[in-house]
Protein backbone atom coordinates (compact mmCIF):
# COMPACT_ATOMS: atom_id res chain seq x y z
CA UNK A 1 0.00 0.00 0.00
CA UNK A 2 1.38 3.45 -1.53
CA UNK A 3 2.01 5.64 1.89
CA UNK A 4 0.51 9.07 2.54
CA UNK A 5 2.26 12.53 2.46
CA UNK A 6 0.89 14.93 5.15
CA UNK A 7 2.48 18.44 5.23
CA UNK A 8 1.24 19.45 8.73
CA UNK A 9 2.87 23.18 10.43
CA UNK A 10 4.59 22.48 14.39
CA UNK A 11 1.23 23.09 16.14
CA UNK A 12 -0.72 20.59 14.11
CA UNK A 13 2.21 18.27 15.25
CA UNK A 14 1.57 18.72 18.45
CA UNK A 15 -2.14 18.47 18.66
CA UNK A 16 -1.36 14.87 16.68
CA UNK A 17 0.96 14.02 19.45
CA UNK A 18 -1.53 14.97 22.58
CA UNK A 19 -4.70 13.19 20.45
CA UNK A 20 -2.28 10.00 20.15
CA UNK A 21 -1.81 10.19 24.50
CA UNK A 22 -5.40 11.05 24.78
CA UNK A 23 -6.25 7.72 22.17
CA UNK A 24 -3.77 5.88 24.54
CA UNK A 25 -5.55 7.12 27.40
CA UNK A 26 -2.19 8.09 28.90
CA UNK A 27 -4.08 11.32 29.39
CA UNK A 28 -8.13 12.35 29.44
CA UNK A 29 -9.28 15.22 26.67
CA UNK A 30 -9.47 17.94 29.81
CA UNK A 31 -5.74 17.62 30.62
CA UNK A 32 -5.00 18.03 26.26
CA UNK A 33 -7.73 20.84 26.54
CA UNK A 34 -5.20 22.80 29.13
CA UNK A 35 -2.02 22.10 27.32
CA UNK A 36 -3.34 22.63 23.80
CA UNK A 37 -4.88 25.90 25.51
CA UNK A 38 -8.57 24.93 23.74
CA UNK A 39 -12.05 24.84 24.92
CA UNK A 40 -13.15 21.16 26.11
CA UNK A 41 -15.74 21.12 23.16
CA UNK A 42 -12.96 22.31 20.57
CA UNK A 43 -10.53 19.53 21.78
CA UNK A 44 -13.69 16.77 21.78
CA UNK A 45 -14.09 17.90 18.27
CA UNK A 46 -10.41 17.39 17.46
CA UNK A 47 -10.44 14.19 19.02
CA UNK A 48 -13.41 13.27 16.94
CA UNK A 49 -11.68 14.37 13.64
CA UNK A 50 -8.56 12.29 14.20
CA UNK A 51 -10.42 8.76 15.04
CA UNK A 52 -12.29 9.45 12.04
CA UNK A 53 -9.28 10.43 9.54
CA UNK A 54 -6.33 10.09 11.83
CA UNK A 55 -3.63 12.61 11.53
CA UNK A 56 -4.96 14.16 8.09
CA UNK A 57 -8.71 14.82 10.07
CA UNK A 58 -5.58 17.66 12.03
CA UNK A 59 -4.48 19.65 9.02
CA UNK A 60 -6.35 22.87 8.43
CA UNK A 61 -8.96 22.73 5.90
CA UNK A 62 -8.52 26.04 4.27
CA UNK A 63 -5.15 24.78 3.07
CA UNK A 64 -4.72 25.39 -0.64
CA UNK A 65 -8.01 26.74 -0.68
CA UNK A 66 -8.82 30.47 -1.60
CA UNK A 67 -9.80 33.20 0.61
CA UNK A 68 -13.28 34.58 1.17
CA UNK A 69 -11.84 37.97 0.85
CA UNK A 70 -10.01 37.88 -2.04
CA UNK A 71 -10.57 40.83 -4.39
CA UNK A 72 -12.52 39.86 -7.63
CA UNK A 73 -10.80 40.31 -10.96
CA UNK A 74 -12.54 42.67 -12.10
CA UNK A 75 -11.96 45.04 -9.17
CA UNK A 76 -8.19 44.18 -9.55
CA UNK A 77 -7.98 44.72 -13.65
CA UNK A 78 -9.62 48.40 -12.78
CA UNK A 79 -6.73 49.08 -10.30
CA UNK A 80 -3.80 47.82 -12.52
CA UNK A 81 -5.69 50.19 -15.41
CA UNK A 82 -5.66 53.45 -13.21
CA UNK A 83 -2.11 52.83 -11.60
CA UNK A 84 -0.69 52.57 -14.62
CA UNK A 85 -2.84 55.60 -16.50
CA UNK A 86 -2.14 57.97 -13.63
CA UNK A 87 0.34 56.42 -10.67
CA UNK A 88 3.24 54.73 -12.38
CA UNK A 89 6.06 55.66 -10.01
CA UNK A 90 3.46 56.67 -6.90
CA UNK A 91 4.07 53.98 -3.94
CA UNK A 92 1.29 52.10 -2.87
CA UNK A 93 0.26 53.98 0.54
CA UNK A 94 0.17 57.42 -1.99
CA UNK A 95 -2.11 54.98 -4.52
CA UNK A 96 -4.25 53.90 -1.83
CA UNK A 97 -4.98 57.36 -1.32
CA UNK A 98 -5.32 58.31 -4.61
CA UNK A 99 -7.79 55.61 -5.80
CA UNK A 100 -9.97 55.94 -2.72
CA UNK A 101 -10.30 59.66 -2.70
CA UNK A 102 -10.67 60.17 -6.36
CA UNK A 103 -11.70 57.29 -7.76
CA UNK A 104 -13.83 55.64 -5.37
CA UNK A 105 -12.11 52.35 -5.18
CA UNK A 106 -11.84 51.12 -1.47
CA UNK A 107 -9.10 48.59 -1.74
CA UNK A 108 -6.29 47.86 1.66
CA UNK A 109 -2.65 48.86 1.23
CA UNK A 110 -1.69 45.64 1.52
CA UNK A 111 -3.65 44.69 -1.65
CA UNK A 112 -2.51 47.50 -3.67
CA UNK A 113 0.89 46.50 -2.95
CA UNK A 114 0.07 42.80 -3.56
CA UNK A 115 -1.30 44.10 -7.31
CA UNK A 116 1.41 46.03 -7.58
CA UNK A 117 4.54 43.47 -6.79
CA UNK A 118 2.28 41.31 -9.29
CA UNK A 119 2.01 43.12 -12.26
CA UNK A 120 5.76 44.15 -11.66
CA UNK A 121 4.99 47.77 -10.86
CA UNK A 122 6.45 47.87 -7.69
CA UNK A 123 9.60 45.77 -6.21
CA UNK A 124 9.69 46.05 -2.29
CA UNK A 125 12.96 47.04 -0.81
CA UNK A 126 15.17 44.85 0.68
CA UNK A 127 15.23 45.27 4.75
CA UNK A 128 18.33 46.71 5.79
CA UNK A 129 20.42 45.78 8.66
CA UNK A 130 19.39 49.06 10.74
CA UNK A 131 21.92 51.19 12.65
CA UNK A 132 20.55 51.54 16.28
CA UNK A 133 20.01 55.14 18.03
CA UNK A 134 18.59 56.20 21.36
CA UNK A 135 15.30 56.68 20.64
CA UNK A 136 14.34 60.48 22.13
CA UNK A 137 10.49 61.43 23.48
CA UNK A 138 8.47 64.12 21.66
CA UNK A 139 8.61 66.96 22.98
CA UNK A 140 5.06 67.57 25.60
CA UNK A 141 4.45 71.05 24.37
CA UNK A 142 2.93 72.34 21.07
CA UNK A 143 5.65 75.56 20.15
CA UNK A 144 8.29 74.46 22.70
CA UNK A 145 10.93 72.93 19.91
CA UNK A 146 10.97 73.15 16.22
CA UNK A 147 13.12 71.72 13.82
CA UNK A 148 13.99 73.14 10.61
CA UNK A 149 15.92 72.12 7.75
CA UNK A 150 16.52 72.82 4.53
CA UNK A 151 15.79 70.11 1.10
CA UNK A 152 17.20 70.83 -2.06
CA UNK A 153 15.48 68.32 -4.88
CA UNK A 154 14.03 68.80 -8.24
CA UNK A 155 10.81 69.18 -6.76
CA UNK A 156 9.22 70.10 -10.70
CA UNK A 157 10.56 67.00 -12.07
CA UNK A 158 12.68 69.08 -14.72
CA UNK A 159 9.72 71.55 -15.73
CA UNK A 160 11.37 74.25 -13.47
CA UNK A 161 14.92 74.56 -12.34
CA UNK A 162 16.12 72.67 -9.11
CA UNK A 163 15.10 74.73 -6.00
CA UNK A 164 14.85 74.52 -2.01
CA UNK A 165 12.22 73.93 0.42
CA UNK A 166 13.14 74.95 4.10
CA UNK A 167 11.04 72.71 6.49
CA UNK A 168 9.43 73.74 9.78
CA UNK A 169 8.09 70.83 11.61
CA UNK A 170 7.04 71.04 15.34
CA UNK A 171 8.69 68.38 17.56
CA UNK A 172 5.48 67.54 19.62
CA UNK A 173 3.28 67.11 17.10
CA UNK A 174 4.38 66.84 14.05
CA UNK A 175 3.17 69.55 12.55
CA UNK A 176 4.10 71.46 9.38
CA UNK A 177 4.60 74.90 10.63
CA UNK A 178 6.26 76.63 7.46
CA UNK A 179 7.01 75.65 3.67
CA UNK A 180 8.22 78.39 1.07
CA UNK A 181 9.93 77.18 -2.27
CA UNK A 182 13.45 78.99 -2.74
CA UNK A 183 16.26 79.06 -4.61
CA UNK A 184 18.49 77.97 -1.75
CA UNK A 185 19.94 77.72 1.54
CA UNK A 186 20.77 81.36 2.22
CA UNK A 187 20.40 83.89 5.47
CA UNK A 188 18.32 86.12 3.92
CA UNK A 189 15.43 83.02 2.61
CA UNK A 190 15.94 81.22 6.08
CA UNK A 191 15.19 85.15 7.66
CA UNK A 192 12.41 85.34 5.17
CA UNK A 193 10.82 81.87 5.94
CA UNK A 194 11.19 82.40 10.00
CA UNK A 195 10.16 86.00 9.93
CA UNK A 196 6.61 84.40 7.91
CA UNK A 197 6.55 81.63 11.08
CA UNK A 198 6.50 84.20 13.39
CA UNK A 199 3.92 86.17 12.31
CA UNK A 200 1.70 83.10 11.88
CA UNK A 201 2.79 81.49 15.37
CA UNK A 202 4.51 83.36 17.33
CA UNK A 203 8.10 83.18 18.99
CA UNK A 204 9.01 79.49 19.87
CA UNK A 205 10.92 78.14 22.59
CA UNK A 206 13.92 76.71 20.58
CA UNK A 207 15.02 75.77 16.95
CA UNK A 208 16.38 72.44 16.78
CA UNK A 209 18.99 72.36 13.26
CA UNK A 210 21.89 71.08 11.56
CA UNK A 211 25.36 72.91 11.40
CA UNK A 212 25.08 74.66 7.99
CA UNK A 213 26.81 77.49 7.71
CA UNK A 214 23.72 79.88 7.86
CA UNK A 215 23.10 78.28 11.60
CA UNK A 216 26.65 77.98 12.86
CA UNK A 217 30.33 79.48 12.30
CA UNK A 218 32.42 76.77 11.13
CA UNK A 219 34.96 78.71 10.61
CA UNK A 220 38.16 76.54 12.52
CA UNK A 221 40.29 80.63 12.63
CA UNK A 222 37.00 82.29 14.01
CA UNK A 223 36.01 82.18 17.44
CA UNK A 224 33.04 79.52 18.48
CA UNK A 225 31.12 81.96 20.63
CA UNK A 226 30.85 84.15 17.20
CA UNK A 227 27.55 84.25 16.12
CA UNK A 228 25.61 84.13 12.64
CA UNK A 229 24.11 86.75 11.40
CA UNK A 230 20.54 84.26 11.89
CA UNK A 231 21.67 83.04 15.06
CA UNK A 232 21.62 86.97 16.18
CA UNK A 233 18.22 88.09 15.03
CA UNK A 234 17.42 84.61 17.15
CA UNK A 235 18.74 85.95 20.61
CA UNK A 236 17.75 89.16 20.10
CA UNK A 237 14.06 87.43 19.70
CA UNK A 238 15.07 85.63 22.77
CA UNK A 239 14.72 82.18 20.81
CA UNK A 240 17.48 79.13 21.51
CA UNK A 241 19.42 78.04 18.29
CA UNK A 242 20.18 74.07 18.86
CA UNK A 243 22.57 72.48 16.35
CA UNK A 244 22.51 68.67 15.96
CA UNK A 245 25.60 66.85 16.13
CA UNK A 246 24.26 64.05 13.41
CA UNK A 247 20.93 63.89 10.75
CA UNK A 248 19.65 60.97 13.43
CA UNK A 249 19.13 63.76 16.45
CA UNK A 250 16.79 65.44 14.26
CA UNK A 251 15.04 62.69 12.63
CA UNK A 252 11.71 64.37 12.61
CA UNK A 253 12.47 66.93 10.06
CA UNK A 254 14.53 64.38 7.88
CA UNK A 255 11.14 61.76 7.96
CA UNK A 256 9.25 64.62 6.70
CA UNK A 257 11.95 65.83 4.11
CA UNK A 258 11.48 61.99 2.82
CA UNK A 259 7.63 61.98 2.84
CA UNK A 260 7.77 65.48 0.84
CA UNK A 261 10.03 64.72 -1.49
CA UNK A 262 7.80 61.71 -2.34
CA UNK A 263 4.33 62.66 -2.57
CA UNK A 264 5.10 66.92 -2.77
CA UNK A 265 6.69 66.44 -6.78
CA UNK A 266 3.60 63.95 -7.70
CA UNK A 267 0.99 66.17 -6.23
CA UNK A 268 2.74 69.28 -8.44
CA UNK A 269 2.71 67.03 -11.54
CA UNK A 270 -1.14 66.13 -11.06
CA UNK A 271 -2.31 70.10 -10.52
CA UNK A 272 0.11 70.80 -13.25
CA UNK A 273 1.66 73.12 -11.15
CA UNK A 274 5.22 74.37 -12.70
CA UNK A 275 6.62 77.53 -11.33
CA UNK A 276 7.56 79.07 -7.78
CA UNK A 277 4.93 81.26 -7.84
CA UNK A 278 1.88 78.75 -7.84
CA UNK A 279 3.56 75.92 -5.89
CA UNK A 280 4.05 78.51 -2.81
CA UNK A 281 0.04 79.39 -3.40
CA UNK A 282 -0.86 75.72 -3.30
CA UNK A 283 1.25 74.99 -0.41
CA UNK A 284 -1.03 76.22 2.61
CA UNK A 285 -3.56 73.68 1.09
CA UNK A 286 -1.33 70.91 1.10
CA UNK A 287 0.15 71.43 4.35
CA UNK A 288 -3.44 71.13 5.83
CA UNK A 289 -3.94 68.02 4.17
CA UNK A 290 -0.87 66.51 5.66
CA UNK A 291 -1.41 67.28 9.18
CA UNK A 292 -4.26 66.41 8.90
CA UNK A 293 -3.00 63.17 7.69
CA UNK A 294 0.35 63.11 9.73
CA UNK A 295 -0.04 65.34 13.02
CA UNK A 296 -0.01 64.00 16.42
CA UNK A 297 -1.68 65.40 19.35
CA UNK A 298 0.28 66.59 22.02
CA UNK A 299 1.07 65.37 25.31
CA UNK A 300 0.39 68.62 27.28
CA UNK A 301 -2.42 70.95 26.37
CA UNK A 302 -0.45 73.98 27.01
CA UNK A 303 0.79 76.27 24.06
CA UNK A 304 4.50 77.46 24.32
CA UNK A 305 4.55 80.25 21.44
CA UNK A 306 5.18 83.72 22.78
CA UNK A 307 4.00 87.13 21.24
CA UNK A 308 6.04 89.02 19.11
CA UNK A 309 4.71 92.24 19.93
CA UNK A 310 7.30 95.17 20.70
CA UNK A 311 9.63 93.31 18.04
CA UNK A 312 10.55 95.03 14.80
CA UNK A 313 10.87 92.12 12.85
CA UNK A 314 12.35 94.00 9.87
CA UNK A 315 15.29 95.47 11.70
CA UNK A 316 16.08 92.13 13.49
CA UNK A 317 15.61 89.88 10.00
CA UNK A 318 18.92 92.33 8.39
CA UNK A 319 22.25 92.12 8.18
CA UNK A 320 23.82 93.71 11.29
CA UNK A 321 27.94 94.66 11.69
CA UNK A 322 29.71 96.58 13.95
CA UNK A 323 32.53 98.94 12.33
CA UNK A 324 34.57 102.12 14.12
CA UNK A 325 34.66 105.09 12.42
CA UNK A 326 38.47 106.79 11.99
CA UNK A 327 39.37 110.20 12.70
CA UNK A 328 37.92 111.38 9.47
CA UNK A 329 34.83 109.24 10.09
CA UNK A 330 34.71 107.13 7.90
CA UNK A 331 34.55 103.52 7.84
CA UNK A 332 34.68 100.27 5.49
CA UNK A 333 32.07 98.23 4.49
CA UNK A 334 31.93 95.42 1.72
CA UNK A 335 34.80 97.05 -0.13
CA UNK A 336 32.72 100.38 0.02
CA UNK A 337 33.88 103.83 2.11
CA UNK A 338 31.28 105.53 3.72
CA UNK A 339 31.77 109.28 4.46
CA UNK A 340 29.67 110.40 8.05
CA UNK A 341 28.09 113.37 7.29
CA UNK A 342 27.21 115.38 11.19
CA UNK A 343 27.12 118.75 12.41
CA UNK A 344 27.81 118.11 15.86
CA UNK A 345 31.78 118.29 16.47
CA UNK A 346 34.12 116.19 14.64
CA UNK A 347 36.20 114.50 17.53
CA UNK A 348 32.89 113.79 19.23
CA UNK A 349 32.49 110.89 17.13
CA UNK A 350 36.06 109.51 16.73
CA UNK A 351 36.51 105.89 17.04
CA UNK A 352 32.66 105.30 17.50
CA UNK A 353 31.45 102.53 17.24
CA UNK A 354 28.74 101.90 14.85
CA UNK A 355 26.32 99.63 13.69
CA UNK A 356 25.88 98.78 10.01
CA UNK A 357 22.26 97.50 8.99
CA UNK A 358 22.00 96.35 5.28
CA UNK A 359 18.53 94.93 4.04
CA UNK A 360 17.62 93.01 1.93
CA UNK A 361 17.36 95.26 -1.10
CA UNK A 362 20.93 96.52 -0.59
CA UNK A 363 19.51 99.34 1.29
CA UNK A 364 22.12 100.73 4.15
CA UNK A 365 21.66 102.08 7.31
CA UNK A 366 24.16 103.28 10.09
CA UNK A 367 22.99 103.82 12.96
CA UNK A 368 25.23 105.27 16.14
CA UNK A 369 22.95 104.89 20.38
CA UNK A 370 20.16 104.04 18.13
CA UNK A 371 19.97 107.67 15.62
CA UNK A 372 20.48 106.82 11.91
CA UNK A 373 23.78 108.55 10.61
CA UNK A 374 23.86 110.61 7.17
CA UNK A 375 26.60 109.06 5.07
CA UNK A 376 27.65 109.62 1.29
CA UNK A 377 29.59 106.82 -0.24
CA UNK A 378 33.32 108.19 -0.86
CA UNK A 379 35.09 105.50 -2.34
CA UNK A 380 34.35 101.94 -3.76
CA UNK A 381 37.38 99.02 -4.22
CA UNK A 382 36.65 96.41 -6.79
CA UNK A 383 36.04 93.49 -4.57
CA UNK A 384 37.90 90.13 -5.69
CA UNK A 385 38.18 86.61 -4.10
CA UNK A 386 34.80 85.96 -3.49
CA UNK A 387 33.89 83.17 -0.68
CA UNK A 388 30.97 80.97 -1.56
CA UNK A 389 29.75 78.17 0.80
CA UNK A 390 29.78 74.60 -1.07
CA UNK A 391 25.84 74.73 -0.99
CA UNK A 392 25.62 78.17 -2.96
CA UNK A 393 28.33 77.38 -5.20
CA UNK A 394 25.99 75.82 -7.99
CA UNK A 395 23.89 78.84 -8.07
CA UNK A 396 26.87 81.22 -8.33
CA UNK A 397 28.38 79.60 -11.15
CA UNK A 398 24.75 80.00 -12.82
CA UNK A 399 24.37 83.37 -12.75
CA UNK A 400 27.74 84.21 -13.95
CA UNK A 401 26.76 81.83 -17.19
CA UNK A 402 23.46 83.46 -17.50
CA UNK A 403 25.10 86.91 -17.51
CA UNK A 404 24.18 88.91 -20.72
CA UNK A 405 26.05 88.37 -23.89
CA UNK A 406 25.42 90.49 -26.70
CA UNK A 407 24.17 89.01 -29.86
CA UNK A 408 26.23 88.35 -32.79
CA UNK A 409 25.19 91.77 -34.78
CA UNK A 410 26.05 93.94 -31.20
CA UNK A 411 28.59 96.74 -31.99
CA UNK A 412 30.91 95.31 -29.67
CA UNK A 413 31.62 92.32 -32.26
CA UNK A 414 32.15 94.80 -35.26
CA UNK A 415 35.15 93.99 -36.89
CA UNK A 416 37.53 96.58 -37.77
CA UNK A 417 40.49 95.96 -39.74
CA UNK A 418 43.70 96.39 -38.36
CA UNK A 419 45.60 99.34 -40.15
CA UNK A 420 48.73 97.60 -41.89
CA UNK A 421 51.94 98.18 -39.62
CA UNK A 422 54.22 98.07 -42.83
CA UNK A 423 54.09 100.78 -45.75
CA UNK A 424 55.10 100.16 -49.37
CA UNK A 425 57.69 101.30 -50.84
CA UNK A 426 57.64 104.25 -53.32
Amino acid sequence: MKEECINMTSKELTRLEVMQRVKNKEIKQKNAAEMLNLSIRQTKRLFKEYKKYGAKGLVSKKRCSKSNHILPQDIKQKAITLILKNYIDFGPTLIHEKLTEKHDLKISISSVRNIMIANDIWHPKKTKKRRIYQLRERRRCYGELIQLDGSPHDWFEGRAPKCTLPVYIDDATGKLMELRFVKSETTWNYMQSTKNYLIKHGRPIAFYSDKHGVFKVNHPSLKKEQLTQFGRALKQLEIELICANTPQAKGRVERANKTLQDRLPKELRLLNISTVKEANDYLPSFVKEYNKRFSKVAKSSIKAHRSINYFNLDKIFSLQNTRYLSKNLTLQYQNTIYQIKTSRPGYALRKAAVNIIEKENGEIFIEYKGQNLKYTKYHEQPYQGEVIPSKLLNQKIDQIKNRYKPSGNHPWKSYYPRKSLCTTAM
